[in-house]
């Protein structure tokens, strides 16, 4: 079975993200879609010993471009620096804190077209030190028609899938009785995750993966798969299509 997982680029995520594209045979950045203001498209949080703080790129966002047409806004302050030191007061102390430094600054040096492009360089870079060696490819090379479910599908078939990993808070509006006519087993990620070693008091986990980088180092690919496994809301079996 060729599992397909299709999820929007995201700016340094969460360590929820890289379990998903783990869990994956090939990944799919489905960023030729409209991009949304006040998402994690270009932004992300850090832990601090005040609490959770929001790191953000600027961009030049419109609803009418898509995710990969959305570019890094080149006017007011430096990014770069003011993230390092919000990274730095973050995770400063942390045992690790050089390698998750190393990797962000190393991932964001130079320019980029998009949001998107940065989300990517920096995805790829994390998945590097966390082995993960799933493939990864992105949508706008299918120059995809259609809308919601019915494009997911169209791409699915061109990918070869028999089935499709899909974040949870998708089962609010996939059609999953397109997907039992496609003959494509559906199934929603599950996180749910073990506290790791963590500065600044109870654990937090929904904060950048840097975080976990910093704190665990190279032990960091032990804590990346869910304790639960997937939900598969239309198995296999239950295709309607008998396509070969």
């Amino acid at each position: 079975m060729r599992r397909v997982a299709i999820i929007q680029s995201n700016y340094i995520p969460w360590r929820g993200y890289f379990d998903f594209i783990r869990s994956a045979d090939l990944f799919v950045f489905y960023d030729d879609v409209q991009y949304s203001t006040g998402s994690w498209r270009n932004r992300n949080r850090l832990k601090t010993s005040t609490g959770p703080e929001w790191i953000t790129v600027p961009v030049n966002a419109s609803l009418s471009r898509a995710i990969d047409q959305t570019p890094i806004a080149s006017a007011g302050y430096d990014w770069r620096a003011r993230h390092r030191r919000q990274i730095e007061q973050s995770l400063g102390p942390a045992p690790y804190f050089g390698d998750a430094l190393r990797i962000w600054e190393a991932a964001t040096h130079g320019d980029f077209a998009s949001i998107s492009a940065l989300n990517i360089r920096l995805t790829h870079a994390l998945n590097e030190y966390l082995g993960i060696r799933t493939r990864s490819v992105q949508s706008r090379e299918f120059h995809l028609a259609g809308h919601k479910t019915e494009r997911l599908i169209e791409l699915l078939r061109r990918l070869g899938a028999d089935a499709y990993l899909s974040g949870p808070s998708a089962r609010q509006y996939l059609d999953e009785a397109a997907f039992r006519a496609a003959g494509i087993q559906l199934e929603y990620k599950t996180y749910d995750y073990a506290p790791y070693p963590q500065l600044w008091g109870a654990f937090e986990g929904a904060v950048s993966i840097l975080d976990l980088i910093a704190n665990t180092g190279a032990a960091a690919p032990a804590h990346l798969a869910s304790r639960t496994p997937s939900v598969v809301a239309v198995p296999a079996e239950q295709s309607t299509t008998g396509a070969k």
